[in-house]
């Protein structure tokens, strides 16, 4: 399914980080597209000749995707999902404008309140991120 992104996560601009769901699978995963633009007001007053989107923003975006495929299924409908942490990040490069990221997160392992979920993200085909998130949900 291709739910809005509105529709199924709390966070709105500016800190909705994802632009739209391209697959959501209740309870298994999710997959979402950012386009990076120069406009991003974390880019507000920094010299335009080097400009990298912040490493914890990739992994909130990644993040926000994997929350789609928890708050997506019927019992957690109408709850909060919180990101809990991360227990691994590997990067192999930055984020500029003009990037078309592709965030993937399949969800391990869902118990009561707690899951744990791996993410990548990746650009033209290339994975550039490789992470194992944790999220709580009340």
């Amino acid at each position: 399914m291709q739910p809005d992104v509105q529709d199924v996560i709390p966070q709105r601009y500016p800190f909705q980080m994802i632009d739209r769901f391209l697959d959501v699978k209740p309870g298994v995963s999710a997959k979402a597209v950012k386009l990076i633009s120069i406009n991003e007001w974390f880019f507000a007053n920094k010299k335009a000749d080097n400009l990298v989107v912040p490493r914890p923003i990739m992994i909130e975006s990644m993040a926000q995707t994997g929350v789609a495929a928890i708050l997506s299924m019927p019992e957690y409908s109408g709850k909060n999902a919180f990101f809990g942490g991360i227990k691994d990040a590997v990067f192999q490069d930055d984020f500029r404008p003009g990037d078309r990221l592709e965030f993937e997160v399949e969800l391990k392992k869902l118990k009561h309140n707690i899951g744990l979920g791996h993410g990548t993200i990746t650009r033209d085909g290339q994975k550039i991120c490789d992470a194992d998130l944790i999220f709580a949900v009340e």
